[in-house]
């Protein structure tokens, strides 16, 4: 049957749409000119954000911390990000996020899967960061909720989209500086008030589609917190970088 399908609807980009080999269940499914323009973070990171760091070639298994991360106030633990957002990753991201393609949540959570699976931990819950319920009328579906799903499916952990709520509506973040998106998202969120006794003292993975300034992060992770979860983890699908 499978190979029937694979006749009848012949692997395409995920990007473009043109033709792609078939490498079985675990390809990355981008083609020849879109894979060069997708730049997976593989390589030494920021353990607390997920952002690329220069590797230094040792293979030394130290804590790794960017200099953003050494001078804010992170909540959260420790962070990962599949791809740098730019190019590929973030025609792909805007298409899950206002593009009605559903189709990309299930491989672009794999892709997060493999990033995240260090932060695994005993009894861990896996929770998307909430969309207020006028922006979640607008666009239907909740992106980081669509990959949040996979994603704790892939990593064997449990899924609660419930967990968090945002209590106001806040203006997009875009074009603001980082001051101005720390303000924008202080107090917008919260944990639900049914998920509360079940969330004390287990960790919690926290998943969005892009991590920039921090800020959206910041606010999630000081609400588990302060309701008793135990520590909290960041999972993006993309991080921004300074030079992009």
């Amino acid at each position: 049957m499978k190979a029937a399908l694979r006749v009848l609807y012949p692997p395409q980009c995920l990007s473009c749409g043109a033709g792609v080999g078939d490498t079985g269940a675990g390809a990355v499914h981008l083609c020849a000119e879109c894979w060069p323009e997708a730049r997976f973070i593989t390589g030494a990171c920021c353990d607390c954000c997920g952002v690329p760091l220069p590797d230094d070639g040792t293979g030394r298994e130290e804590v790794l911390v960017c200099d953003d991360c050494l001078t804010a106030v992170r909540p959260w633990s420790s962070g990962r990000a599949a791809l740098i957002y730019d190019g590929t990753a973030r025609k792909l991201i805007l298409a899950l996020k206002h593009g009605d393609r559903l189709d990309l949540a299930s491989p672009m959570a794999r892709w997060l899967a493999q990033a995240a699976r260090p932060l695994v931990m005993a009894d861990m819950v896996v929770a998307p960061v909430p969309l207020h319920l006028r922006r979640l009328m607008r666009r239907k579906y909740n992106q980081a909720a669509q990959v949040s799903s996979r994603l704790a499916r892939d990593l064997g952990l449990e899924h609660r989209a419930d967990l968090l709520v945002r209590v106001r509506h806040t203006a997009s973040q875009d074009h603001r500086d980082a001051a101005e998106r720390f303000a924008n998202q202080h107090d917008a969120l919260a944990v639900n008030r049914r998920c509360v006794l079940a969330l004390q003292g287990r960790p919690v993975l926290l998943v969005d589609d892009v991590m920039a300034s921090g800020a959206t992060m910041t606010a999630a992770a000081t609400a588990l917190l302060a309701a008793g979860s135990g520590p909290v983890s960041v999972a993006v699908l993309a991080r921004a970088v300074k030079d992009h």
